[in-house]
């Protein structure tokens, strides 16, 4: 896929990662729509990049809702072109010991986080199936995907190594058709879903975690992870599918027990 055209659409672009991504799709020359479910947050997000002069739609989309996501790619690709990559970004988090979690907390979760990633990426294979020009798609997933931390990432985990287990089977069984199917694995990162679960009294505490915890020792900014997203829906990708790719500090890379 060209660097400077196409139309690229990225879920739960509001705020944080997805936000991120869109704003640099955009600057990179490439028609962006923006969807998610808060429709006052993504049309202002839209029209801040209008304003800045490129070709911008803000669509209200719950992506757990099979017919508003159809709707919402069918709009992006009737006013703004043929789809040429999909960054699948919207994600919740519900922490909580499993014994303790409401399985409408559970079922919510599930909802977004995995559900939401199967409906975006059969929304998207579907556009690029028609078009017959292939196409890439990135799902956000997580570090947490892979490990466990103390604490009760449980549902997040399990929703999260969904997403990855959907990128592999995707990249197989529709690699002949040109299609590349990725995921990113963020680790800790300044966005709103970062703090979703942190009291405000935690906060500093968490930073501090993260300085120790992180080989980096720190989290990363949301464009960083966007770029490594854009990267992979790029023609500089264009024989990597199927990937893994932590953009996480070395989180996944360190050893749990020092020696």
């Amino acid at each position: 896929m060209g660097e400077a055209s196409g139309l690229v659409v990225v879920t739960g672009a509001a705020s944080g990662i997805g936000a991120a991504t869109a704003g640099l799709a955009a600057a990179r020359g490439h028609a962006v729509a923006l969807l998610d479910r808060d429709g006052a947050a993504v049309e202002v997000a839209a029209q801040a990049l209008r304003d800045a002069g490129a070709r911008a739609l803000g669509v209200a989309c719950d992506v757990a809702d099979e017919r508003a996501v159809d709707d919402a790619f069918a709009t992006a690709v009737a006013r703004l072109g043929p789809l040429r990559g999909v960054v699948a970004s919207a994600g919740i988090d519900r922490g909580g010991l499993l014994h303790e979690l409401g399985a409408a907390a559970w079922d919510e979760l599930i909802a977004v986080n995995l559900r939401g990633a199967f409906l975006t990426c059969r929304a998207a294979l579907r556009c690029f199936l028609d078009a017959g020009a292939g196409g890439a798609i990135v799902c956000v997933s997580s570090p947490f995907a892979l490990v466990a931390a103390p604490g009760g990432t449980g549902a997040y985990s399990a929703s999260k190594g969904g997403v990855c287990a959907l990128v592999r089977s995707l990249a197989v069984d529709y690699g002949p058709h040109g299609i590349r199917v990725n995921a990113i694995l963020p680790g800790p990162t300044e966005t709103p879903l970062m703090w979703a679960n942190v009291s405000e009294d935690e906060v500093a505490a968490t930073r501090e975690t993260v300085r120790h915890e992180v080989p980096l020792g720190r989290l990363a900014e949301p464009d960083e992870p966007a770029r490594a997203a854009l990267w992979l829906i790029s023609g500089e990708a264009a024989y990597v599918t199927g990937a893994q790719l932590a953009c996480d500090g070395g989180v996944l890379a360190k050893a749990s027990i020092s020696v």
